[in-house]
């Protein structure tokens, strides 16, 4: 989302998109990555639920993935250049 938001900023809405859909056909957890959803499911008596015992994991993995994607972020992005300054 970064590099869309950076480069093609009309692009945005597109890559949420293709995130949520790659997120939910790609992976296993069928895109459990928000705490809110992940604690719901636990809640739930379905295929696509999960065990309540499962949740502190999940979640631990969910801020972990969300610390290490801001780090890889920024060092790939960077701050954005404002007009005027020099690169």
């Amino acid at each position: 989302m970064f590099g869309a938001l950076r480069w093609r900023a009309e692009m945005v809405p597109t890559m949420v998109g293709l995130y949520i859909a790659a997120a939910y056909w790609f992976t296993a957890s069928t895109s459990f990555a928000n705490p809110a959803v992940t604690i719901a499911r636990a809640l739930t008596d379905t295929f696509t639920g999960i065990a309540p015992s499962s949740v502190p994991a999940f979640i631990a993995a969910q801020t972990s993935g969300a610390l290490v994607g801001l780090v890889l972020s920024v060092w790939l992005f960077g701050q954005p250049v404002t007009r005027g300054e020099q690169t």
